[in-house]
């Protein structure tokens, strides 16, 4: 599975896999339920004050098939890949909650 970017989505590589990461309505209410509102999410991002706790539960909140991955293979994904490499996902996700979809 790819992600397909006029939806919205990103990917973001767990144990040497690219997952893909939907921004469907109800990831982001579960998003929502854990991180306070998104808006304020994306206004802390903005700020570089958003925490690598809050983006490891946006990804996994986000991600269109499971599995066995654990909120903990995301983490360590997003340490794999560095905060460099995953703004590019994080920013397409942000902009999804922004804009909704095209």
């Amino acid at each position: 599975m790819t992600a397909n970017v006029l939806r919205g989505e990103a990917a973001i590589v767990i144990h040497g896999t690219a997952r893909v990461l939907r921004p469907t309505f109800a990831a982001l209410v579960a998003a929502e339920e854990e991180l306070g509102p998104l808006f304020a999410l994306v206004e802390r991002a903005s700020e570089g004050q958003l925490r690598l706790t809050e983006i490891a539960a946006l990804f996994w909140h986000c991600l269109a098939e499971r599995g066995a991955t654990t909120r903990d293979d995301v983490g360590e994904a997003v340490m794999a890949a560095g905060l460099a490499a995953v703004s590019k996902p994080l920013r397409a996700l942000l902009a999804q909650i922004l804009q909704g979809r095209a």
